[in-house]
């Protein structure tokens, strides 16, 4: 059963919801002259604060905020693509986020607005909520809890933000009705309003609200996560060099762990039955009926099961291949053994081969990469992703109440073990080894080869253990331009005209996509269009860059013209 929202009890946070919670804006447009912002007396009383502290992980789980980030995240990473919109790579999605060229994308337009839609309500909870440094009072505790889960949240909705799109602007209150426009604030910035929003939250979160609520411990990998970031980032260095970064990246995760314990089924991670498990660090409370979950829908290949599904994603061939041959070695792939495979994360990630729901075998047997070697098509060229497929044939509600597992303790781990390495403390192993038994592999020979070795093999690993959950982006690119472009975008656009490990099909341009490789459109997504329309204060921004980029292109060519002119008439 659902601990924090199920059927009968959203009604009744919506009835607290309805009467204090702002009307959730959407950024630069109009607002009522007397908007109704999160009235202060919602939390004089612990149980209306409690709802308000629901509201905001609701608004986490609509299809806006969290299946449209997964949509774009897995997207926009190098490593994954997608049927929508059809077999062929001409298509939008295609040309925009898996090509890594971006441009106006709707679901980052949605994405946008509900994050900011969510950071209002934590803005509301923050700016009215009394904390107390010592409570005395059960309230107090409830009080304290309430405001360390705002910060929290609003510290990684930011996180997120600032990964896909550089410069946002920053909220840390909520509008008025002559304040509805803000300027972008730099990266940099809004960094350090993350940390300082996480570290707050670690203080405050006391575990009040029980199972199915993140805990201080989340908070701290956050913390962890952004400073690795800024270890890695130059640009992003504003006080100390990065070697004080990794110090404080490990101070924070160590923080957390210990905490938690990897469970032993890597695939029970991914069902309803496995929910809130020992792993689970921040999860979100899936409810079929409040929520109208469409993550089955999505995943979900076409007619794996009864009902409306579509199987939009897909891990790339090459990702794959760079899976099986990490840990399978020249294993030959069969369909009907999966669990002889040396890494048990192998049946759990990739679906190559489903029986149709309706249809008696042997008919309907679908047939995808790799078990289908002729790679006919776009549509066979690439394995489902099935981690968040629905695994339960018994109803065909194309809505779903799987839970999201947003944060789990295998990546602490893996962090722990980058971040051991980076330092050169020895520990890696330490923190890498309890993942490799989970999954039932041995260390690569990688991770015993020197640091620059371990530091490519943890950051494959992160791809092997976590592809599809939401991190893709932001690991892929947190080292930088030029090693996401070496290690991730050109050994794939290498890889046209060679061999497939298996099947021995050749990789075809005319079955992959082309990733880009130009700086500008491969590190971040473009400001929505909904808010530069909107903004003013974004416009004005983007016409004075505008306005200095064509001024100092001017200047540029004035100084060639200065140049020519001096050598043609000999005056050099």
């Amino acid at each position: 059963m659902k601990n924090l929202i199920n059927k009968k009890e959203i009604m009744k946070y919506f009835k607290y919801l309805i009467l204090a919670l702002p009307i959730l804006f959407i950024m630069g447009c109009d607002l009522d002259e007397e908007p109704p912002f999160l009235d202060e007396t919602i939390y004089t009383n612990a149980q209306s604060a409690q709802a308000a502290r629901d509201g905001i992980y609701q608004s986490l789980t609509t299809y806006n905020t969290q299946e449209r980030r997964l949509f774009i995240t897995n997207l926009y990473s190098g490593l994954m693509f997608t049927g929508k919109g059809g077999n062929r790579v001409n298509t939008r999605d295609m040309s925009t986020l898996v090509s890594l060229k971006p441009g106006y994308h709707m679901d980052a337009d949605w994405l946008w607005t509900g994050l900011y839609q969510t950071i209002a309500r934590c803005n509301g909870a923050i700016s009215n909520i009394n904390t107390t440094a010592s409570p005395s009072s059960n309230d107090e505790v409830v009080f304290n809890d309430v405001a360390g889960h705002a910060y929290f949240v609003r510290a990684w909705s930011y996180f997120e933000l600032v990964n896909l799109f550089g410069d946002v602007p920053l909220w840390l209150d909520l509008p008025s009705s002559d304040n509805t426009n803000k300027a972008l604030s730099s990266k940099s910035d809004v960094v350090q309003q993350i940390i300082s929003d996480a570290s707050t939250a670690a203080s405050m979160l006391n575990g009040n609200a029980g199972i199915g609520y993140p805990k201080a411990h989340a908070a701290n990998m956050l913390l962890a996560k952004v400073y690795m970031t800024i270890a890695t980032n130059n640009d992003l260095q504003v006080d100390g060099s990065s070697m004080d970064y990794w110090n404080l990246a490990n101070q924070a995760a160590q923080s957390a762990y210990g905490h938690y314990s990897l469970v032993n089924d890597f695939g029970s991670l991914f069902t309803v039955q496995g929910e809130n498990s020992t792993e689970s660090m921040f999860e979100l409370q899936i409810s079929q009926d409040a929520t109208n979950s469409q993550m089955g829908r999505n995943f979900t290949p076409w007619k794996y099961k009864a009902g409306m599904h579509f199987g939009w994603f897909r891990v790339s061939a090459f990702q794959h291949d760079k899976h099986l041959k990490a840990y399978g070695g020249n294993t030959t792939w069969n369909a009907n053994n999966l669990s002889t495979y040396p890494d048990s994360r192998y049946k759990a990630t990739y679906l190559s081969q489903y029986q149709r729901a309706d249809r008696t075998p042997p008919a309907g047997l679908v047939r995808v990469y790799p078990h289908n070697p002729t790679r006919g098509r776009f549509a066979i060229a690439h394995p489902y992703l099935f981690k968040w497929a629905e695994k339960d044939k018994t109803h065909n509600n194309q809505f779903n109440s799987q839970n999201i597992v947003v944060y789990r303790y295998a990546e602490l781990l893996l962090m722990l073990a980058e971040i051991s390495n980076e330092l050169g403390n020895g520990q890696q192993m330490t923190y890498l080894q309890p993942v490799l038994d989970r999954a039932g592999v041995t260390a690569r020979p990688q991770f015993s080869q020197g640091q620059s070795a371990f530091r490519d093999a943890i950051m494959d690993e992160y791809k092997f253990e976590l592809i599809g959950e939401g991190h893709d982006s932001w690991h892929v690119r947190r080292r930088g331009v030029q090693y996401f472009i070496d290690k991730t975008l050109s050994p794939h656009n290498n890889s046209f005209g060679k061999r497939v490990g298996v099947g021995w099909k050749r990789y075809a341009k005319n079955l992959e996509v082309e990733f880009s490789t130009d700086p500008n459109q491969i590190m971040q997504m473009p400001i929505p269009i909904s808010e530069v329309n909107t903004n003013e204060l974004i416009n004005l921004m983007k016409k004075f860059i505008i306005k200095k980029m064509i001024i100092k292109k001017l200047h540029k060519k004035s100084y060639h013209i200065q140049t020519k002119i001096k050598i043609y008439s000999g005056n050099k």
